[in-house]
């Protein structure tokens, strides 16, 4: 296909997209202030970093506004939302694997949790967060969207885009390894 003939598609196409951006402005608008924190949780249980996370949410709110016409009901933004969020990480992770196996020379920098997650956080919360950090990717999406996000196990079926039967079997290995984690860390303690 010529240049010309897609630049003409595109003038076609481009005034019947402007009607619809409204729309998705004012749909990802509602959405996101509705669900912003809830999707930075998320993404912050996911990939361990506050500002991670909340660049995994903005892209997540950016991705649903490009695919908005697509989307036929809020359930359904929802749930691409949180798809897009669980992704978002899982790339963010990845990416953090690589870099962890081909390490480069670091620069002589300290880094330190940022005061306030150390103040906000209880011991035992550290504990469970520090257990969940340790899971594999697939059981921590698990139980973060089934406890933290408090979603149904066939909600998070589709949204992971796997059956049931893996997420019932995800959730319950997570929670039996973290209770190990946790009963160990106490072992230790005493």
């Amino acid at each position: 296909m010529g240049t010309a003939m897609a630049g003409q598609r595109w003038a076609r196409v481009r005034p019947a997209l402007a009607v619809d951006r409204p729309d998705a402005d004012v749909g990802v608008e509602r959405l996101f202030r509705a669900h912003r924190l809830a999707m930075v949780r998320l993404a912050r249980l996911l990939v361990d970093d506050r500002e991670t996370a909340e660049d995994v949410a903005q892209e997540a709110f950016a991705a649903l506004h490009r695919r908005w016409p697509s989307l036929r009901s809020d359930e359904a933004a929802l749930g691409y939302l949180r798809t897009s969020v669980v992704n978002g990480s899982r790339s963010v992770l990845r990416r953090r694997r690589t870099v962890r196996s081909n390490p480069q020379p670091a620069a002589d920098t300290m880094t330190a949790e940022p005061a306030d997650g150390r103040l906000l956080l209880a011991e035992e919360h550290r504990d469970v967060l520090a257990a969940l950090r340790r899971l594999p990717d697939r059981q921590r999406e698990v139980i973060v969207l089934r406890y933290w996000a408090e979603l149904p196990e066939a909600q998070i079926a589709a949204d992971l885009g796997i059956s049931l039967g893996a997420v019932k079997s995800s959730a319950s290995r997570g929670r039996d390894a973290i209770a190990a984690a946790l009963t160990a860390e106490q072992r230790g303690q005493r």
